[in-house]
C-alpha cells in the first residue's frame, strides 16, 4: 500500500508505454510528453502493451519509487 498525502494527484498515461524503461526512462517521459516534475510526489501510471503490466513512479520525498503490477490473463 502506497501512503498517498492529501493533495497528492494520480496521473495516467495514455497509450502503451515501452515496459523495459526503468524510472529513468519513465521520469523522462514525464517531463518531456506530460510536462510534469517526476519528483514532485505525484504518482504517474503506465500501461504496458498487452495491457497486463502497469508501472507506477513515485517520489516521496525520500527517494524514487518503481512499482509493478503484473496480471496473468485468466481467459
Amino acid at each position: 500500500m502506497i501512503p498517498v498525502q492529501v493533495g497528492v494527484r494520480v496521473w495516467l498515461a495514455t497509450g502503451h508505454t515501452d515496459m523495459r524503461k526503468g524510472f529513468p526512462g519513465l521520469s523522462l517521459l514525464v517531463q518531456e510528453v506530460l510536462e510534469h516534475d517526476p519528483l514532485g510526489g505525484h504518482l504517474f501510471v503506465f500501461r504496458g502493451r498487452q495491457g497486463n503490466l502497469l508501472k507506477v513512479i513515485w517520489h516521496d520525498g525520500q527517494g524514487a519509487c518503481l512499482f509493478t503490477k503484473f496480471a496473468l490473463n485468466n481467459a
